[in-house]
């Protein structure tokens, strides 16, 4: 934890950016298993990495899984779940929380624009990551989302926990810390050199922004 706030270091693809994320201070390490992302790592890959990892949690981030991806992604050692879906599939997702209980289970909806996550679907204690809209795509967009609307979120469902991710940076985590009172954040894109790769110097840039009082 930094400053109060809670950090997730997503997209690691290697043992060398997992130590730098580790040596921040980094809460979670995220790991995608989605093909399509530039920055996907195959479970057998993740697997020979796992005892050489840093002694942190380690995120699953998964795509509309089946069961199957799920029950493979807890045997391979993961400790949290991040399931990305639309939001025809939500009631899909949530059940997926059966496989590996539902404080493991971080829930990350597609969200368009003017979009709601339908109350009856907040269930007790369940976290909620909210990213960047993308239509061809779940997240990866280098871009900052909708404060305002996770704000809103934050402080009517206070129950919950809530993640802010997409596009935040060493450049912009003040900022964005100080207009949606966040505290638990999932960064990426916005601590590389390329995609996949993580910059040393940004991962500390980003600690040291968060570290900085508000102006």
């Amino acid at each position: 934890m930094i400053a109060g706030v809670r950090l997730k270091v997503c997209g690691l693809t290697s043992l060398v950016d997992a130590a730098a994320a580790d040596g921040i201070g980094a809460d979670y390490l995220g790991f995608i298993l989605y093909a399509k992302s530039p920055r996907y790592v195959p479970l057998a890959q993740f697997v020979a990495m796992r005892a050489r990892l840093p002694d942190r949690p380690k995120v699953a981030v998964l795509v509309t899984p089946t069961p199957a991806d799920v029950a493979a992604a807890r045997a391979a050692g993961f400790d949290f779940f991040q399931i990305h879906f639309p939001m025809t599939l939500a009631r899909e997702a949530i059940a997926l929380g059966t496989l590996v209980t539902h404080e493991r289970l971080w829930l990350a909806p597609k969200l368009a624009p003017g979009e709601e996550i339908p109350r009856s679907l907040l269930t007790p204690g369940s976290t909620w990551l909210l990213d960047t809209y993308r239509a061809d795509g779940y997240g990866g967009t280098g871009m900052t989302g909708d404060w305002g609307k996770f704000r809103r979120y934050r402080e009517t469902h206070p129950q919950h926990t809530w993640i802010l991710a997409g596009g935040l940076s060493p450049d912009n985590v003040r900022i964005a810390l100080a207009e949606t009172g966040a505290k638990f954040i999932d960064v990426n894109s916005g601590v590389e050199c390329s995609p996949g790769v993580k910059d040393p110097a940004k991962l500390a840039a980003l600690r040291a922004a968060m570290l900085a009082p508000v102006s």
